[in-house]
């Protein structure tokens, strides 16, 4: 087999294994959240999360007023004062006040399921 073909296979190969982990990362995240993922993007865009979160894969999702979202999943807490756990995750979403009462996070009218979406696009990316 020429270099090039080498090449080519080594290239398929990482990104089969690119796109197996996004798989597992997602069924994970969904089992976590009880959430569907695909759905997130257009509710990310909705509620307007990415005018103030930086969100990664999330289309327009660039603000640089909040903290940045990826890797979501690995971190100890949320909005620095609530623990990170798929169910904090969704409540903090609903009513952000109502953990930190001076957040500049706003109440965006969320519902739980979409709260849930959004968690397992998070958890997953």
């Amino acid at each position: 087999m020429s270099l090039g073909g080498v090449l080519v296979l080594a290239l398929a190969a990482a990104a089969f294994a690119q796109w197996s982990a996004g798989r597992e990362a997602e069924r994970i995240a969904r089992a976590l959240t009880g959430g569907e993922p695909s759905r997130a993007p257009a509710l990310i865009t909705r509620y307007g999360c990415g005018g103030c979160h930086v969100i990664p894969g999330a289309p327009g999702a660039d603000g640089r007023v909040a903290a940045p979202l990826a890797g979501l999943r690995e971190r100890v807490y949320l909005g620095g004062v609530l623990r990170n756990t798929p169910e904090n995750l969704v409540a903090w979403m609903i009513d952000p006040r109502a953990f930190s009462p001076r957040t500049a996070m706003p109440a965006t009218g969320i519902t739980e399921a979409e709260a849930r979406d959004v968690a397992a696009w998070l958890y997953a990316h």
